[in-house]
């Protein structure tokens, strides 16, 4: 299949770079009026990879879309629903199938990024998510990582999985999409967590994490009307790896950041997230401690100290309760 990449940051360029090499047609689109994407375009590299003259680039988002019946989305989740606008301007954009290479939930509803999609206009069997564990730095290595693909239409899934398959990435389907986006967005707040910890010398307590924040995003994906088991799967705990240990987190990074209370020159997605997240637990009354704690740093609501300390001194509970 031929595909369109709405996006050309870290991650987009990656995907048409990955799409590319893997013997697909690629079109890659950006804002012409972002300055990094004028340089990308012209230069056709970035830190992370470079894109062959086979790939299309273009700013002009209805030739990006008409070229194509596939469509990738990697940009920030909170901007999604701002391009959509845009996207719906192009008729007959409703009749194409968009993937979602993102990881968020909308700060500002608490709605998950095809809940944006579905809202707009869009039949949800024309929606898939594309999300699991691995960095650039290392694909571009060959080192080669499992992900996975979820849609509301199990076929669509399955068709994309099969079609992006290769020796770099082995894919498996989804069946939750509800848990595959809540997981996948709430991975980035414990990456914050877990910088948090290491910028505090607390790095030990990286295992208690794994273990109580997957918790957490279970009770939230059930409570929300999900599979709690996907909590368990590619999108959530086959993702920390990545994002709570490697050095190559962006989040881990920005939490770690914080901790030390040193510049970080770019906003975590997982901010925003946290505080999303937040949002819709109180629309399915769910606690959640850990991404609460998270927030309330982030904000500057509690010092950090005081935030473990709070956490630490919380009447105990039946482990899987």
């Amino acid at each position: 299949m031929n595909y369109t990449v709405l996006g050309c940051g870290r991650w987009g360029s990656f995907i048409s770079w990955y799409l590319d090499k893997t013997g697909h047609k690629v079109t890659t689109w950006g804002l012409e009026t972002d300055p990094y994407v004028v340089n990308f375009f012209s230069a056709r590299k970035n830190n992370y990879v470079e894109l062959p003259e086979s790939i299309y680039l273009t700013c002009d988002l209805k030739e990006a879309l008409d070229r194509n019946n596939y469509i990738i989305i990697s940009i920030s989740a909170q901007n999604l629903r701002n391009l959509v606008s845009n996207i719906k301007q192009v008729p007959g954009w409703e009749e194409k199938y968009y993937c979602l290479c993102m990881k968020g939930i909308e700060e500002a509803t608490g709605k998950r990024l095809s809940e944006i999609l579905i809202e707009e206009g869009l039949d949800k069997n024309h929606i898939a998510t594309w999300v699991g564990p691995g960095h650039i730095q290392d694909f571009t290595r060959g080192i080669p990582s499992l992900m996975l693909v979820d849609s509301y239409d199990v076929n669509l899934a399955r068709k994309l999985a099969d079609d992006l398959k290769s020796s770099l990435i082995r894919f498996y389907v989804g069946h939750d999409m509800i848990g595959t986006e809540i997981g996948a967005a709430a991975k980035n707040v414990m990456g914050i967590a877990a910088g948090m910890l290491d910028g505090g010398n607390m790095t030990s307590l990286k295992g208690a994490l794994m273990a109580r924040g997957t918790r957490e995003v279970a009770r939230l994906i059930k409570a929300a009307g999900g599979n709690e088991l996907s909590a368990y799967g590619l999108c959530h705990l086959g993702d920390y790896e990545a994002t709570l240990f490697s050095p190559n987190s962006h989040n881990r990074k920005f939490g770690e950041s914080f901790a030390k209370g040193e510049y970080f020159d770019k906003l975590a997605e997982g901010v925003q997230t946290s505080y999303a997240l937040l949002k819709l637990a109180n629309k399915v009354n769910v606690e959640l401690p850990i991404t609460k704690t998270v927030s309330e740093i982030l904000s500057h609501k509690v010092d950090p100290k005081s935030a473990l300390d709070n956490l630490l001194t919380r009447e105990n509970t039946e482990e899987f309760d």
